[in-house]
């Protein structure tokens, strides 16, 4: 496995134990989050007040299908849920696109798709 797939993997770890410095590590100090139709973030501090959204308790679940890789970009494929503030659970599949500069992530383009 490819040291960008790998630190991927530890990214998604981060978040299933909710683990900022974990997650925080893995990315560059200009990182951005570009979340169409919801947010784009910029820099390490806006990430961070994302990674635990206040519309949200608990830690997320988070099911890697598969992983994609050319050149400086791999995309994660899966499914995930969480659990909605007033006890509604959200389910969704993801497509993220992770773009690579010196070793650590410089973008994170997630892509959801409510479940039913």
């Amino acid at each position: 496995m490819s040291e960008h797939k790998r630190l991927v993997e530890r990214y998604f770890e981060g978040f299933r134990q909710g683990d900022h410095e974990l997650i925080l590590g893995c990315l560059t100090d200009d990182v951005v989050w570009d979340l169409p139709g919801f947010r784009y973030l910029e820099g390490k501090e806006a990430f961070d007040g994302e990674i635990e959204n206040e519309a949200f308790e608990g830690r997320p679940t988070l099911d890697l299908d598969r992983l994609v890789e050319e050149d400086d970009a791999v995309v994660a494929i899966g499914r995930g849920q969480a659990r909605q503030k007033g006890g509604d659970e959200f389910r969704f599949a993801y497509a993220t696109v992770f773009t690579f500069r010196d070793g650590a992530i410089s973008r994170v383009e997630s892509y959801l798709v409510p479940l039913g």
